[in-house]
C-alpha cells in the first residue's frame, strides 16, 4: 500500500480563507480529486481531510465529486478503506479488447481460485486443511502460493490446533480487487449461491474432475502445513 504523509505547513494553505465560499469549495473539490487521481492506491479519508480546511464537509464534497462524474466512464468509490478512481464496469470489455493486461490490479483468476479466496474471506483465519475439508479434497499449495503472490491473501495467526498450523487471511488488495470497502461488505453466503457463484445447498465444491484440474490437487499434502511449519514457542 502507498505511504501517505501530512503535507508541509510552510506554503500549503488547506483552509483557503482568502477565497469566497463557492470558489473555495470548487478548489477543495479539485484538490481532493487530484490527490485521489494521482494515487495508485485507495486514499484514506484522513489524508483527504488534510488538504481541505477544518470547516469543509468532506462527505458532502466527495458526494459532489461523485455527482459530477456520473456521466464519465469512471467513478469515485470507497475500496479497501480509502477512496479510489475506478473505471465503470460496463467499459471493462472495451479496455481489455485494446489492452488485455491493462489492469494489473484485477488479476485473472480461475473460477476455482475465486472460490478459494472467497472461502478464505468468509472463514478467515483458516488453515489449508480446513479449506480442504470444505472443498472435499486437498487444496494445492500452488493455488495458495499464487494467491499470496497476487497479494490477495497473507499469513494469519497460528491456529490453536495441534501443531499450530498456519492460517490464511485476505489482504487489503483483496478488498481493492473485489471493490469492497471492508469485509463487512461481503454479501451473504446465500446471495452468492443465488448468483451462481457458489454451489447451492452445500459448501462442498462441485464437479470433482473440474476442481482436480483447476486446483491441482496434491495427493499426500494433508499434513503439509503442520510438517513445513512446526509449532513455535
Amino acid at each position: 500500500m502507498a505511504r501517505f504523509r501530512q503535507p508541509s505547513v510552510t506554503a500549503f494553505d488547506p483552509a483557503l480563507d482568502n477565497l469566497p465560499p463557492d470558489a473555495r469549495w470548487r478548489e477543495w473539490m479539485g484538490r481532493v480529486e487530484a490527490v485521489i487521481f494521482a494515487s495508485p492506491e485507495p486514499v484514506p479519508r484522513a489524508v483527504l481531510a488534510s488538504v481541505v480546511g477544518p470547516d469543509c464537509r468532506l462527505d458532502d464534497l466527495l458526494a459532489d465529486i461523485q455527482s459530477e462524474l456520473r456521466a464519465r466512464p469512471y467513478e469515485l468509490v470507497v475500496v479497501a478503506g480509502g477512496w479510489h478512481h475506478r473505471t465503470r464496469r460496463r467499459f471493462a470489455e472495451a479496455i481489455r479488447f485494446v489492452r488485455p493486461s491493462a489492469d494489473p490490479a484485477e488479476p485473472a483468476l480461475s473460477p476455482a481460485e475465486r472460490l478459494v479466496v472467497t472461502a478464505i474471506a468468509y472463514l478467515q483465519p483458516v488453515t489449508r486443511t480446513e479449506l480442504s475439508r470444505l472443498f472435499g479434497k486437498e487444496v494445492s499449495r500452488d493455488v495458495i502460493a499464487r494467491l499470496k503472490r497476487l497479494a490477495l491473501i497473507g499469513a494469519g495467526p497460528r491456529s490453536p490446533q495441534p501443531g499450530a498450523p498456519l492460517t490464511y487471511v485476505t489482504a487489503d488488495r483483496f478488498l481493492a480487487v473485489f471493490g469492497l470497502a471492508s469485509l463487512r461488505d461481503l454479501p451473504d453466503w446465500d446471495r452468492l449461491e443465488e448468483a451462481g457463484l457458489l454451489p447451492a445447498a452445500t459448501p462442498a465444491m462441485p464437479p470433482a474432475d473440474t476442481l482436480d484440474r483447476e486446483l491441482g490437487w496434491d495427493a499426500g499434502d494433508e499434513d503439509e502445513d503442520r510438517a513445513d511449519h512446526p509449532a513455535q514457542d
